[in-house]
Protein backbone atom coordinates (compact mmCIF):
# COMPACT_ATOMS: atom_id res chain seq x y z
CA UNK A 1 0.00 0.00 0.00
CA UNK A 2 1.36 3.62 -1.14
CA UNK A 3 2.12 5.74 2.07
CA UNK A 4 0.27 9.15 2.21
CA UNK A 5 1.87 12.07 0.41
CA UNK A 6 1.61 16.19 1.29
CA UNK A 7 1.55 18.38 -2.00
CA UNK A 8 3.11 21.62 -0.97
CA UNK A 9 2.81 24.44 -3.91
CA UNK A 10 4.55 26.80 -2.52
CA UNK A 11 7.95 26.36 -4.03
CA UNK A 12 10.06 28.49 -1.44
CA UNK A 13 8.39 25.79 1.33
CA UNK A 14 10.05 22.69 -1.11
CA UNK A 15 13.26 24.33 -1.61
CA UNK A 16 14.03 25.04 2.19
CA UNK A 17 12.53 21.70 3.03
CA UNK A 18 14.91 20.10 0.30
CA UNK A 19 17.66 22.16 1.63
CA UNK A 20 17.24 21.09 5.00
CA UNK A 21 16.69 17.89 4.45
CA UNK A 22 19.99 17.28 2.43
CA UNK A 23 22.01 19.73 5.23
CA UNK A 24 20.16 17.06 7.89
CA UNK A 25 20.76 14.15 5.88
CA UNK A 26 17.24 12.96 6.30
CA UNK A 27 14.20 12.75 4.25
CA UNK A 28 11.84 15.48 3.09
CA UNK A 29 9.47 13.93 5.06
CA UNK A 30 11.18 13.65 8.42
CA UNK A 31 11.90 17.35 8.22
CA UNK A 32 7.86 18.77 7.03
CA UNK A 33 6.87 16.28 10.01
CA UNK A 34 9.69 17.50 12.62
CA UNK A 35 8.53 20.90 11.63
CA UNK A 36 4.90 20.58 12.56
CA UNK A 37 5.63 18.75 15.28
CA UNK A 38 7.77 21.59 16.67
CA UNK A 39 4.99 24.27 15.47
CA UNK A 40 2.27 22.14 17.09
CA UNK A 41 3.87 22.33 20.49
CA UNK A 42 4.95 25.98 20.29
CA UNK A 43 1.47 26.69 19.52
CA UNK A 44 -0.36 24.48 21.43
CA UNK A 45 -2.79 25.96 24.21
CA UNK A 46 -2.09 29.26 23.04
CA UNK A 47 -5.25 31.76 22.71
CA UNK A 48 -5.24 34.94 20.93
CA UNK A 49 -4.78 37.75 23.04
CA UNK A 50 -7.91 39.67 22.61
CA UNK A 51 -9.49 36.23 23.71
CA UNK A 52 -7.12 36.60 26.63
CA UNK A 53 -7.98 39.85 27.71
CA UNK A 54 -11.82 38.95 27.19
CA UNK A 55 -11.70 35.86 30.06
CA UNK A 56 -9.13 38.14 32.37
CA UNK A 57 -12.30 40.75 32.12
CA UNK A 58 -14.50 38.37 32.49
CA UNK A 59 -12.71 36.46 35.51
CA UNK A 60 -11.94 40.39 37.52
CA UNK A 61 -14.83 41.91 36.85
CA UNK A 62 -12.83 45.47 36.55
CA UNK A 63 -10.88 46.42 33.44
CA UNK A 64 -7.92 47.98 34.84
CA UNK A 65 -5.51 50.46 33.13
CA UNK A 66 -2.32 49.41 33.65
CA UNK A 67 -1.26 52.61 31.98
CA UNK A 68 -2.83 54.64 34.42
CA UNK A 69 -1.59 52.69 37.62
CA UNK A 70 2.40 53.00 36.08
CA UNK A 71 1.76 56.61 35.82
CA UNK A 72 0.67 57.39 39.35
CA UNK A 73 3.17 55.27 41.01
CA UNK A 74 5.73 57.42 38.47
CA UNK A 75 7.97 59.83 40.36
CA UNK A 76 10.73 62.25 38.95
CA UNK A 77 13.98 61.47 39.58
CA UNK A 78 16.18 64.66 41.59
CA UNK A 79 19.19 63.90 39.55
CA UNK A 80 22.16 63.18 40.96
CA UNK A 81 24.14 65.07 43.89
CA UNK A 82 27.60 67.04 42.50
Amino acid sequence: MAEPQLSVRSAKARDLAYRLARRENRSIADIVERALESYEIREAGREPAAVFYARLTSQAGVDIDLDEIIRSERSRHAGIDL
